[in-house]
């Protein structure tokens, strides 16, 4: 008989091909009656009376579960369940679970088989395939004690819903005990005492743990299409824990990948690419430069331009790849998936308490981000960009120094011509058309959209770094004489001024060089004015004709018009000619302007890359690498909390009225290289501070997030169905802007935080800490003064927030090595402020699965009241059969957390 190799739950549901699903399911095969998107078959085990193979020994004991499907003579092993230690009378807490997917009929067969282990710790073979009739070899560290099998049917049509096999040795002679099957169907136990499941064995009184992997537990029906759109592969896990009155709670642990890990990266770098491409042509556009700023220019072209191949690369190198939504932690060091994020899940629990309210506890688990490929040997990005900005103060004559602030400025300015600009000009057709069709009420509104982007399109140029940057420009170009001397301005530009000063020989008209006309450092300001002074000639010539047309419309009333009242009329009132040659104007006024800005800040930008090549470039290429995974998760976070709280109006008037606290629980050392990747991680996740989100309702079946803008300045907008989409207040409906306030807690936890503590410096993480906790205590001051304390949600542990922020603060003032408590205080006022949760190690793997499960633990003892007896067991059950071993497994091919 053939065996296939063993597959873990969530691959499960790929057991066989569709057409082979469709050629199974044949008249001949009886299939099982189940409810809509629940398991086709869950049954739990317990064994009695087993044999050991000495007398003394005390068992430790796991059952394996095979299938045989009717068709097919083969067998398939499914899955195990977790060993039990010490005991004769095993009572298994992990289940068996067959998702709606799976090809299970009555005529399917399962075999049961039960192995002891010698070493629980040691047993390293419990997914190995070895033929179900030849025990292990000893030296595995288990042996073969018996196995049993059943029909399907059997079970599901017993009276008790419930079988008692007998177990035999291989060659089918010796009995060694016996076997239980109960069917389980959710909700049987909940009215139960937790009695009712009690082994004989001291320490078996424990819950029941199932697992299944339909989509349905994640999304619940009315969230399926645009959830589904976004989570991929889900695990679930089922478990029941007694409370500490003797009743049961159920708990779904569940844990899926998102498609938004590789989504966001690409439309991200696409972003770039469009940017950088926009910025090459501008650095072109800046027309004739004296020799020393033309050669600079050639440079910083050539080395944009192979940034930009770099990224055009990563781009077609994502885009061929397929399978696997999620990246695993093995593959971090990769090139090829630099900027998409590590190990990204939704971790949920869900929790049905028999007298509270149904509670769900999300967070999710993602790699820190930071850039693996460029690696750390000089620091993360933390170190390096302030390293990079005192050494560009010092640049000497080569170029102008502007500051960070100046720059960004200039890229603002940059972004709002290019968006401006068109709707100017749409504006000014639609103004057009509405005159040639003298429709006054068209012609209002049409002129009300002009003047608004107008003005904001003067209000662009209101800043000094333009005038600044044009002199400065003037300078560069191929001699130049100064008019008069250069006005006293801002830091920033006294500085540029002393720079030139020193040099001379930038601005000296050299004799080969003819003689540029004088500049007039005031003509700016009157190129700048003439667009305001264009549209207000506009906007007083509507206003004459819509005067004109009412007076008009007056006498058409009064009286009959003369011929040659009609012949007025009708000279005086041709609208589309009057305001045309006005529209034109403006039109070329706000070109000028556009030309003149343009170059102007492409000079600024210049001076920023060439007084850097080639780090500067380097710099924002391990930025976008640290940001895109940062993103990733952060959208992933938001739209899964959108969802769940669409039905929850006091957090929907949070959303739109103050923001959304974004929580990021570090757990990497501040020792080696994690260092850096705090670092990389401390600058992206402040780099979130300006993204913002916006909810528009979706036109089609495509439900990703759409992004736009450029670099500091994104906005992801968030489809969601048309029902769905009317459940939102009307401020977010009408397209307001929703701001994220990202906040990161470190905390190292492992033994390279040890040598941290002790040899090296823990500075890093505490000002990190401490900086964040202001950024807190600001979200909870705005949360204060705009929302009422009726929206937050209800939690049985009633801490006052202003005593958690306290304690919060005093923790991290105390510098106390290895301070758990400053975590679990961050993640209580998240969940308390209705923030989005993260956790976070090096590769969301370990440290971050211990962290979750403990939390997880945590609530469930402190809100739903688990009983303290069950509070170890239970987190010893998440941790070696819930969805984060799952996770391990998925990552390193093995069920062993570090």
């Amino acid at each position: 008989m053939e065996i296939k190799e063993e597959r873990s739950s969530d691959e499960a549901q790929q057991f066989l091909p569709s057409s082979q699903l469709d050629s199974l399911g044949e008249p001949q095969f009886t299939s099982i009656q189940k409810i809509a998107n629940e398991p086709k078959l869950e049954f739990s085990l317990a064994c009695k009376d087993l044999v050991a193979a000495t007398r003394d020994r005390k068992l430790n004991t796991f059952i394996q579960v095979s299938v045989v499907h009717p068709a097919e003579h083969i067998l398939t092993r499914y899955s195990s369940t977790e060993i039990v230690e010490g005991t004769k009378d095993p009572l298994f807490l992990t289940g068996v679970t067959f998702p709606p997917e799976y090809p299970i009929y009555e005529e399917t067969k399962i075999k049961l088989t039960v192995y002891d282990v010698k070493d629980k710790c040691q047993d390293t073979v419990r997914t190995s395939v070895l033929p179900d009739h030849k025990e292990p070899r000893a030296d595995v560290g288990r042996s073969f004690l018996g196995c049993a099998t059943f029909r399907v049917g059997d079970l599901v049509k017993s009276k008790e819903q419930q079988l008692t096999l007998t177990l035999r040795t291989s060659d089918g002679g010796k009995t060694v005990g016996t076997i239980e099957v109960n069917l389980v169907k959710m909700g049987e136990l909940e009215e139960g005492e937790t009695d009712h499941i009690t082994a004989d064995t001291q320490d078996q009184k424990c819950a029941l743990v199932r697992e299944c992997t339909a989509t349905e537990g994640i999304s619940g029906k009315d969230n399926l299409p645009s959830l589904n759109a976004v989570l991929r592969n889900p695990v679930c896990k089922l478990y029941r824990f007694p409370t500490s009155d003797n009743k049961w709670m159920r708990i779904r642990e569940q844990m899926a990948e998102t498609t938004l890990s590789f989504h966001v990266p690409k439309e991200l770098i696409n972003l770039h690419i469009k940017e950088d491409m926009r910025r090459n042509q501008e650095l072109k556009d800046l027309g004739e430069l004296a020799p020393h700023w033309d050669n600079m220019r050639k440079s910083v072209i050539a080395h944009c331009d192979q940034m930009l191949s770099m990224y055009q690369d990563t781009l077609a190198e994502l885009g061929k790849h397929t399978g696997s939504s999620f990246k695993s932690s093995c593959s971090k060091g990769e090139k090829t998936l630099e900027f998409i994020p590590i190990n990204l899940h939704l971790q949920r629990m869900h929790v049905h308490s028999p007298r509270l309210k149904d509670a769900l506890y999300d967070v999710i688990t993602v790699g820190a981000p930071a850039a693996h490929f460029q690696g750390f040997k000089n620091g993360g990005l933390r170190k390096l960009l302030s390293k990079f900005e005192a050494e560009r103060r010092n640049t000497g004559y080569q170029c102008i120094y502007y500051s960070p602030e100046n720059t960004a400025k200039a890229k603002e300015v940059l972004s709002n011509i290019n968006h401006l600009q068109p709707l100017i000009s749409s504006h000014a057709d639609l103004l057009l058309s509405s005159a040639s069709q003298r429709s006054p009420d068209s012609l209002k509104n049409s002129l009300k959209m002009l003047s608004e982007k107008t003005e904001l399109f003067v209000h662009a140029f209101k800043d000094q770094l333009v005038r600044s940057a044009l002199l400065a420009l003037y300078t560069a170009r191929p001699g130049c004489v100064l008019k008069k001397p250069a006005v006293s301005r801002n830091s920033a530009e006294e500085g540029a001024d002393a720079q030139h000063q020193e040099h001379p020989s930038q601005i000296k008209r050299q004799d080969s060089i003819p003689h540029h006309s004088e500049y007039d450092e005031e003509e700016w300001d009157r190129v700048w004015a003439n667009v305001a002074k264009s549209l207000n000639c506009l906007i007083a010539m509507v206003d004459r004709l819509l005067e004109k047309d009412n007076i008009n419309n007056i006498k058409e009333g009064e009286n009959e018009p003369s011929a040659a009242d009609c012949k007025a009329l009708h000279t005086g009132g041709d609208w589309y000619e009057q305001l045309y040659p006005l529209v034109i104007t403006l039109k070329d006024c706000m070109g000028e302007v556009v030309t003149r800005a343009k170059q102007s800040m492409a000079f600024v930008l210049l001076q920023e890359l060439a007084c850097g090549l080639p780090q500067c470039l380097m710099l924002t290429l391990r930025r976008d690498i640290v940001f895109s995974q940062a993103l990733a998760g952060l959208v992933c976070g938001f739209v899964i909390k959108l969802h769940t709280g669409l039905h929850d109006q006091g957090f929907l008037q949070q959303l739109h009225t103050v923001g959304l606290l974004v929580q990021y629980e570090g757990l990497l050392s501040t020792y080696s290289e994690e260092a850096g990747m705090l670092e990389d991680m401390a600058v992206g996740i402040s780099d979130l501070q300006k993204v913002m989100f916006k909810v528009i309702e979706a036109k089609s079946e495509d439900f990703l997030p759409i992004i736009t803008g450029r670099r500091e300045h994104y906005i992801i907008e968030v489809q969601l169905p048309a029902k769905m989409f009317e459940l939102l207040p009307q401020e977010i409906k009408e397209g307001k802007l929703l701001r994220m306030y990202p906040v990161l807690f470190n905390v190292g936890i492992n033994e390279q935080q040890t040598l941290a503590e002790r040899f090296g410096d823990t500075t890093l993480q505490e000002n990190i800490n401490q900086e964040n906790l202001e950024l807190l205590k600001e979200y909870y001051k705005l949360f204060t003064e705009k929302m009422p304390p009726d929206c937050l949600p209800h939690f049985q542990e009633q801490n006052d927030l202003k005593g958690l922020l306290e304690s919060l603060h005093q923790n991290i003032q105390a510098k106390k090595r290895k301070n758990v408590e400053i975590m679990w205080l961050a993640a209580t006022i998240c969940r308390k402020l209705n923030g989005v949760r993260f956790t976070c190690c090096k590769s969301a793997k370990d440290r971050t699965s211990m962290s979750v499960t403990l939390e997880q633990c945590s609530i469930l003892r402190d809100e739903h009241q688990l009983h303290k007896d069950f509070f170890i067991r239970a987190l010893d059950c998440m941790r070696r059969e819930g969805c984060r071993i799952e996770n391990v497994l998925k990552n390193v091919k093995c069920r062993n957390i570090c």
